[in-house]
């Protein structure tokens, strides 16, 4: 059986594509001048075909990965981050469990987190929790910190995102203390992150954890994390935390 390779997805993305769908995305994805997504490349494949694509190379090897992640097309990189997903969360099913490919591949994310190639909303969205979240759940997690502490806007993202895979299995404690670190970044990807993942917080931890923590940092709050922050309380609450900034 012939090997999957890069250029085998990337000519299938290509032979999905729509120019209708490229200019959509591009708006979308704010790729203007002075956007938070300037300069990205788009073809015009919609995620539900990229997924159909990726089903078919779940196997492409690492270095393969990585001309996808390479690549300046936002669906090549965004097919190379599914397909590590998928190997990812193989490995750590208990019948194929291998902490050595684990290692790997999240050393193989990371590398590529901190060389900009997980540079926009949905590429952060679709593996960070996934991929680190799973991976530093039981281990150090001073590296989420790191990430967050550069102060660029995709490594924050994915440092908060990461997170969200502590929160499904239970534990609010990082996303409490990240949240509280970048109260005052005001840029919307990183206040929508930062909202959502508190959100989540209250509605798959521990609703009195996310009423606690709105209840001291309310007022340091910018309006939009806090909006997405208070979706799932009565309107009540919503009016008293808003109350507060």
């Amino acid at each position: 059986m012939t090997q999957s390779s890069a250029p085998d997805v990337i000519e299938q993305l290509a032979d999905l594509a729509d120019p209708a769908d490229t200019v959509h995305l591009q708006r979308f994805f704010k790729t203007a001048p002075g956007e938070y997504g300037e300069g990205d490349v788009f073809i015009g494949v919609r995620v539900p075909k990229t997924r159909s694509v990726v089903k078919k190379h779940v196997g492409l090897a690492l270095p393969q990965i990585r001309l996808l992640l390479d690549s300046d097309v936002h669906e090549h990189r965004l097919a190379g981050l599914l397909i590590l997903v998928a190997q990812f969360e193989k490995v750590s099913r208990p019948k194929f469990f291998d902490d050595e490919g684990r290692a790997r591949i999240a050393g193989f994310y990371l590398t590529a987190v901190e060389d900009g190639r997980v540079n926009n909303w949905d590429l952060v969205d679709s593996s960070a929790g996934q991929i680190l979240g799973g991976w530093l759940y039981d281990r150090d997690r001073r590296l989420i910190f790191e990430l967050s502490d550069s102060g660029d806007l995709w490594r924050r993202r994915v440092a908060l995102l990461t997170t969200y895979g502590f929160i499904t299995r239970g534990d609010a404690s990082t996303t409490l203390e990240l949240a509280a670190q970048v109260l005052g970044d005001r840029r919307d990807l990183t206040q929508k992150a930062m909202g959502w993942m508190l959100r989540e917080v209250g509605k798959r931890v521990d609703r009195d954890l996310l009423t606690g923590f709105l209840t001291e940092n309310a007022a340091d709050m910018g309006r939009m994390a806090l909006s997405y922050a208070c979706e799932h309380l009565t309107a009540d609450e919503r009016a008293h935390f808003r109350a507060a900034r």
